[in-house]
């Protein structure tokens, strides 16, 4: 009978890791699109960036995710938590308020863009079981942003970002925030500079805040549900990453 059962959990650790899998390679499906649109290759966009814009990103980044982490989580004692779509369009309409001014207006609507999607990732950690205010799920929602990002071409799925779990342990959040930030900077920084493009400014921030908000939900739903794979089986976490990765290169 144990047999039985321990097969039986098997096969639904696969599966659900199988679904998970299915969600990160659906992810940057709407970034890619954009880039295909724009006809840049993401590996150029932030060379669009002037040098100085460049120098204050991780600065910027750093106090986003502060400012995120704090607002996000009193606006949701005032404001219950959304659907998905929900996010995502006001993360949408975000985009095109920054998209406006070119890249000054860009800047400014950064803090608010992190907090939306921080909002975002919030109500999937909640959704999965997990307090949002809870240390542990604090900083599991910084993993979710040290992903690659949504507008990345031609790359193997690259899963070090869940490594970092391992690194976020034992650091309160604002020392994570410093650890995750660099990482997050360049992907920020990629989203800055297509909004800086001429004439197209307001369409292309509205359409890469809706890739963003799309791919950190999804992301947030790969990094929450291995989670709560992990705790409801005893499965450690780094065996269900090896095993995601695995059904990646399937």
């Amino acid at each position: 009978m144990e047999d039985t059962e321990l097969i039986h959990e098997a096969v639904d650790v696969d599966a659900a890791v199988l679904a998970l899998a299915r969600r990160y390679e659906a992810a940057s499906n709407l970034g890619v699109q954009v880039l295909n649109v724009l006809n840049w290759p993401a590996e150029s966009l932030l060379e669009r960036l002037p040098e100085n814009a460049r120098a204050k990103l991780e600065t910027a980044t750093v106090r986003g995710l502060e400012a995120a982490m704090s607002a996000a989580s009193g606006s949701r004692s005032l404001i219950r938590d959304q659907k998905p779509w929900v996010n995502t369009a006001t993360a949408t309409m975000v985009g095109v308020v920054g998209g406006l001014g070119g890249l000054t207006t860009a800047l400014a609507e950064l803090p608010v863009t992190v907090t939306m999607l921080m909002r975002g990732v919030q109500a999937v950690a909640a959704e999965h079981g997990f307090d949002p205010d809870e240390d542990q799920t604090r900083k599991d929602a910084l993993l979710v942003f040290a992903a690659a990002g949504p507008m990345v071409q031609g790359k193997s799925p690259d899963l070090t970002f869940l490594s970092s779990r391992m690194t976020l342990t034992g650091v309160n959040v604002y020392v994570g925030i410093g650890l995750i930030a660099p990482r997050l900077a360049l992907v920020l920084g990629r989203k800055l500079a297509a909004q800086t493009i001429p004439v197209i400014g307001a369409a292309t921030a509205a359409a890469t805040n809706f890739s963003y908000a799309s791919y950190y939900q999804e992301m947030a739903n790969v990094v929450f549900g291995l989670r709560k794979l992990s705790e409801s089986t005893g499965t450690p976490f780094a065996e269900l990453v090896e095993l995601l990765a695995a059904k990646l290169e399937d």
